[in-house]
């Protein structure tokens, strides 16, 4: 076991919460040492519906706080990394059936005017007969509306918040485990397992952060032996991916019968994002998936409004995540609030801050609360920073990736277009850190397929936490949606020699994300 080694804070979660509160916290010049027992985001965080957006939704259950703040939130995120987060237009069928067209129209009126929006083109009303975001739609469906949220690449947002967190002094301590958490006389007392290895660090902080996500009841009631009136409400939310299926950028969001709404948006190039469901949930969270009736309710509610029929063999890949949200009583999954609360214990004097709920969208906001909370604690402790900061390379000039792109094209003219707006996505400004001194595509060493090269690969295990396949195939990029099978074999493979036996606690982790149904390319996405 180590020596023990003293802490300002200690955060329990590598989800988006756990990682923008030690970004938030290490940018105030707090020491801090963030916990994941498995890969950054490898939990909800990755399996979103992979939006910014102000949850237009939420303004029927009257959550006009938290649409405002998300609505600010939006602009605020887009400056601050253009390069992940970009707008997108959603069109809305209306049906008569479902909710009035002045109800709409109301709804999106508020969406545009409660968060002071700036950048983003407002609403416009469509004859779906005559503008060509109508012709996909059946003909039935004669009226819409046309609004701005953004697309944002979850799993790149909790890898980027951690990123900024390590360059700013926080240890990141990814397939660590949280083993207990005990008072001490003026501090917890945190040992933490590294999965890989079994070996065990003993920390002393003066403030225990518990930002678990679905697991936040678990450290309250297990390793940290607390106490919380406050609870947390499992709710399964599925996604499918389909061929793409429309002509066009646009997404599409339609009203079901159930008076819910199911987001249909353009997918890594040529697919599709179906989703998402609202289920209660109550097995395991790490053996959630997506069972066959969410598969066939969400194929129906785009069949409702579409001319080309979706069937299931159409889906190519599902995934499920686990929204925990703030229990507030509710019945019905789809009322329950996506807002965010805090717990603070003070206990002894010795602080445990737990968080429940939240959003992708609020969640550098919900961060800057929870310092806030405790800051108390830390007379030293920094101003708030974070929203006009920039996250790894976004600091592209005006947040204008269109210019930056083609600053880029033109820079690494050798390099073909796709692949340089593959990097520009990913990595914005750092892309150069990739390229290197590289000048031919043989510069960059062997080609996996699609737009993935050694380079890119050795960077996101040196300087992103990647220790398996899986976490660059499924997480990093989405290049193992364009991989076919034997592309994937050829990738573990490679990984396995060339890294894995090069850091022997590799090993493991990647046999254990190394599956047959993968290899196969299988309907089950584990992440």
């Amino acid at each position: 076991m180590n020596n023990e080694q003293t802490l300002d804070l200690f955060v329990i979660g590598g989800g988006i919460n756990g990682a923008g509160i030690a970004r938030d916290a290490a940018g105030r010049g707090l020491s801090v040492a963030l916990c994941e027992k498995d890969d950054l985001g490898q939990g909800t965080s990755s399996r979103s519906g992979k939006l910014v957006h102000g949850g237009l939704r939420y303004l029927e259950y009257y959550e006009f706080r938290l649409v405002r703040e998300a609505l600010i939130e939006r602009e605020v995120l887009l400056n601050s990394a253009s390069h992940i987060i970009w707008p997108m237009r959603f069109v809305l069928p209306h049906s008569k059936e479902d909710r009035p067209a002045w109800l709409v129209r109301l709804g999106l009126f508020l969406y545009d005017h409660l968060g002071g929006r700036k950048r983003l083109p407002g609403t416009r009303t469509l004859d779906l007969q005559r503008d060509p975001e109508g012709a996909a739609i059946k003909d039935k469906y004669k009226k819409g509306f046309e609004y701005s949220d953004c697309w944002v690449d979850d799993s790149r947002l909790v890898v980027l918040n951690a990123m900024d967190a390590a360059e700013k002094g926080a240890q990141v301590l990814t397939r660590t485990r949280c083993v207990s958490a005990k008072r001490e006389k003026d501090h917890w007392l945190i040992t933490v397992c590294n999965e890989l290895t079994h070996k065990e660090t003993v920390f002393k902080a003066k403030v225990l952060v518990n930002a678990a996500g679905p697991w936040v009841r678990n450290i309250i009631d297990g390793v940290a032996s607390s106490k919380s009136a406050r609870n947390v409400k499992l709710v399964k939310g599925s996604h499918i991916i389909v061929p793409k299926f429309w002509e066009g950028q646009q997404a599409y969001l339609v009203q079901n019968h159930d008076k819910r709404v199911i987001f249909i948006n353009p997918y890594e190039g040529n697919k599709a994002l179906i989703g998402t469901t609202d289920i209660p949930y109550e097995g395991r969270v790490e053996d959630v998936t997506a069972d066959e009736s969410e598969i066939e309710y969400l194929l129906a509610a785009v069949n409702r409004y579409f001319k080309e029929q979706l069937k299931r063999d159409d889906v190519i890949e599902t995934f499920s995540g686990v929204r925990p949200l703030f229990d507030d009583g509710q019945g019905n999954p789809s009322a329950v609030t996506r807002d965010y609360t805090f717990d603070l214990d003070e206990t002894n004097k010795v602080p445990l801050l737990n968080v429940f709920g939240g959003k992708l969208t609020t969640f550098r906001k919900l961060s800057e609360h929870a310092i806030q909370k405790i800051d108390k604690f830390f007379p030293q402790i920094g101003p708030d920073w974070t929203s006009h900061a920039s996250l790894p390379g976004g600091d592209i000039a005006n947040a204008d990736f269109s210019t930056f792109i083609q600053s880029m094209k033109d820079q690494y003219a050798w390099l073909p277009r796709e692949l340089v707006m593959h990097l520009g996505r990913h990595y914005g400004t750092r892309m150069s850190q990739i390229v290197g001194s590289a000048t031919s595509l043989e510069g960059l060493g062997r080609y996996f397929g699609a737009n993935l090269y050694e380079a890119e690969v050795r960077y996101l295990v040196n300087h992103e936490w990647a220790m398996t396949s899986d976490d660059i195939l499924t997480r990093r990029t989405k290049e193992g949606l364009r991989f076919n099978a034997s592309q994937k074999e050829a990738f573990y493979q490679w990984f396995k020699e060339h890294i894995s036996s090069h850091n022997p606690a590799y090993i493991t982790a990647d046999h254990s994300t190394t599956t047959s149904e993968e290899v196969n390319n299988a309907v089950n996405l584990s992440a």
